[in-house]
C-alpha cells in the first residue's frame, strides 16, 4: 500500500519527537502518547502536511500542544493520586544527571520549560520558538533568560555547610567597639 512517504517520515522523526517531548513532560509514557497522537493527526492529513517546508515541525508543534494539555490534566489528577497513596515508578534507564535535569525542568513553570526545551534542546531559533508558542520574540528571550536562571539555581549543588559562626566576643570587647 502506497503511503506517499509517511512511513519513512514516521520512522525517522518519531524517536526525535518522543525524545523532545520527554524533556517537556519528564515522562516517557506521556511523551509517547502525545507523539503518537500527533503522528496520527499527521497521517490523516499527510498529503497536506507533506507539502509543508518542515513537516516534522508541524508534528512537533502538535505534539507539544497535546503534551501541554496532558500536563494540565495531570496536574489536576495529581492531588487525587496523592490522596490514594499511589506513586509512579521512576524511569530506571535514565542516567542520574539526565534525571536531575528533567526533574529541574519539571519544577519550572510550563511556559519557561517549553521555551527552554524548544530553544536549547531542539536548537530552534528564537523566532521559530516564538512562532511555535504564539508569543513575541521579546517574550521568548525574556522567558529564556528567566528559565536559565531558575534552572541553574535548581541544578546548583547544595552549598557546603557554612563555617560555624565565630565565637561571640566577650561582653567587654563588644561594647568597646565603635
Amino acid at each position: 500500500m502506497a503511503d506517499d512517504g509517511f512511513t519513512a517520515f514516521f520512522q525517522d522523526a518519531y524517536p526525535r519527537v518522543v525524545g523532545q517531548l520527554r524533556l517537556l513532560t519528564g515522562d516517557l509514557a506521556s511523551a509517547e502518547d502525545a507523539a503518537q497522537e500527533a503522528f496520527v493527526r499527521a497521517a490523516s492529513r499527510w498529503r497536506q502536511v507533506a507539502r509543508y517546508d518542515q513537516p516534522e515541525a508541524w508534528v512537533r508543534m502538535t505534539a507539544f500542544r497535546l503534551a501541554i494539555d496532558l500536563l494540565r490534566r495531570a496536574r489536576r489528577q495529581r492531588g487525587l493520586v496523592a490522596r490514594l497513596g499511589a506513586h509512579r515508578e521512576r524511569d530506571a534507564e535514565l542516567h542520574p544527571q539526565d534525571r536531575a535535569v528533567i526533574e529541574a525542568l519539571l519544577r519550572l513553570p510550563l511556559p519557561l520549560r517549553e521555551v527552554l526545551v524548544l530553544h536549547h534542546c531542539l536548537d530552534l531559533p528564537v523566532e521559530t520558538v516564538a512562532a511555535q508558542t504564539g508569543v513575541s520574540v521579546g517574550t521568548v528571550k525574556s522567558g529564556l533568560s528567566r528559565g536559565r536562571e531558575r534552572l541553574a539555581a535548581l541544578l546548583a549543588p547544595d552549598p557546603s555547610p557554612a563555617a560555624p559562626p565565630p565565637a561571640p566576643d566577650s561582653e567587654e570587647e563588644r561594647h568597646a567597639r565603635p
